[in-house]
């Protein structure tokens, strides 16, 4: 009777083995799920609902395979909302009523090379993909970071989305490529520019087809003259006044840093010229004026930002 019930034993034990080693063998030849791939920035925006009209859009622009390259590629994406608000801008019913031509640089405007995270982000200028001639430098986006990260005056309302090939910050608004005058209004540090070629009655002219080469006064630099002048500020001159100033601070052209050289240029002031002098010290103007920052390009001109006003 011993006998029989260790036998029993020792075969309940052989089965639990067997069925053991076996339930093991079977794992271990399944194999693992697949990892999903990572995706790209064209998939990451059609996998979203909120970027149906940009993947739309960059579609018709024939971007995509673009997009989909190595990169790596910041893209400020505008949601849904942001294209309707464009197209009643326009006056346009959608997508449909844009060709290629006209989406293409605003959709590379929207994208920076690089892979720039919001930690990454910093007040300044950036230059686009958007260049409006092959050998010319992108037409720039103006970043500016406080309590949000504005863009041309567009907001980031989404960051950080990663991808593949690059990372998509979502914003409100869609950013148009900037002529020189949008360059002014969205840098806080020229409002007192904008100001006066508002009052000038110059905001027509200097947003058509150039291109300007502008030496964009800051706000600092206004402020001292109104000083040396005894006004309060612009309120204090007239249009008259102003827009001889303003126009001879307008070169005809689209002349980068590394084209400046020394010598006199013609302004729009009646022929007036402005005294260029380049020396190791940087460029100075009509002897005083320094240009302080340079190639801040647009889509009809480009900036050089001097530190006080050119007074014909």
């Amino acid at each position: 009777m011993k006998t029989n019930f260790l036998k029993f034993r020792f075969a309940l034990l052989a089965i639990a083995a067997t069925t053991l080693f076996a339930s093991c063998s079977k794992d271990e030849d399944t194999p693992a799920p697949p990892a999903e791939m990572p995706k790209d920035i064209v998939e990451v925006a059609v996998s979203d609902a909120r970027f149906s009209i940009l993947v739309e859009a960059v579609s018709k622009a024939n971007l995509v395979s673009a997009l989909q390259g190595d990169g790596p590629f910041t893209v400020f994406a505008p949601t849904n909302d942001a294209f309707n608000a464009l197209f009643a801008q326009l006056g346009v019913s959608g997508i449909a009523d844009l060709d290629a031509a006209t989406l293409t640089p605003i959709l590379l405007n929207h994208v920076v090379a690089g892979n720039i995270k919001s930690s990454d982000i910093s007040t300044g200028y950036v230059s686009t993909l958007n260049a409006t001639d092959p050998a010319q430098a992108g037409v720039q986006i103006y970043v500016e970071k406080g309590s949000d990260v504005k863009i041309d005056g567009s907001k980031v309302i989404i960051a950080d989305v990663m991808a593949s090939n690059g990372v998509i910050h979502a914003i409100d608004k869609v950013i148009l490529p900037a002529n020189v005058v949008n360059h002014a209004i969205n840098n806080p540090n020229f409002s007192i520019l904008v100001q006066a070629v508002v009052k000038a009655g110059l905001v027509e002219a200097l947003s058509g087809t150039g291109p300007f080469t502008v030496f964009a006064p800051t706000n600092a630099a206004f402020n001292a003259l109104f000083s040396a002048l005894g006004v309060s500020g612009i309120d204090a001159l007239t249009a008259e006044q102003l827009s001889p100033i303003l126009l001879y601070h307008v070169v005809p052209g689209n002349v980068r840093s590394n084209q400046v050289s020394s010598g006199t240029v013609p302004t729009l002031k009646d022929g007036s010229n402005l005294n260029i002098t380049v020396s190791n010290m940087g460029v100075n103007i009509n002897g005083s004026v320094n240009v302080i920052a340079t190639d801040v390009q647009g889509a009809n001109g480009v900036i050089h930002v001097i530190d006080a006003v050119l007074v014909p």
